[in-house]
């Protein structure tokens, strides 16, 4: 009797999820499902950033890359390598977009350390520090909105 009652259950609860799997009729055309647009960033962080010293201009990175402080680059401890991120300076609202490519020394407190160009581009490259925000956009690199104007002209 057990048994039976089992079954039931079992096909009561799979009957709608069947069905739900099954493909209508579209009349010949075929629709490829949409692809999810990101528009929020995978993660958000707060915290003080920094940038590089000068004694590392030329040194090799995490990632056997050279580094200069005139590329758009920034080193971190918590993200991963190859990663884009938004950094925001909360001073000011000024953003840029880089590519994190190196580590920091594992004691340091801070949430990133940038190169010079992008401190620059921040706003805070004579103070040395600022409070940040760090949005994770992902491992393929953005598309600029100036690329897309570009493009449409």
């Amino acid at each position: 009797m057990q048994l039976k009652f089992k079954a039931g259950i079992i096909a009561c609860c799979l009957a709608p999820l069947a069905a739900a799997g099954q493909h209508r009729d579209t009349g010949g055309i075929h629709h490829r499902p949409r692809p999810k647009v990101r528009t929020k960033p995978v993660k958000v962080q707060f915290g003080v950033a920094s940038y590089y010293a000068d004694k590392f201009e030329g040194r090799k990175t995490y990632t056997d890359e050279i580094f200069s402080q005139k590329k758009l680059t920034a080193a971190s401890n918590t993200l991963p390598m190859h990663t884009w991120v938004r950094v925001t300076n909360l001073r000011n609202h000024r953003t840029v977009v880089l590519r994190i490519n190196d580590k920091m020394h594992p004691r340091n407190k801070r949430l990133i350390d940038l190169s010079f160009a992008a401190a620059e581009k921040l706003g805070f490259a004579g103070k040395g520090l600022t409070r940040g925000r760090v949005d994770v956009l992902g491992r393929k690199k953005p598309r600029s909105k100036g690329m897309a104007a570009a493009r449409e002209e």
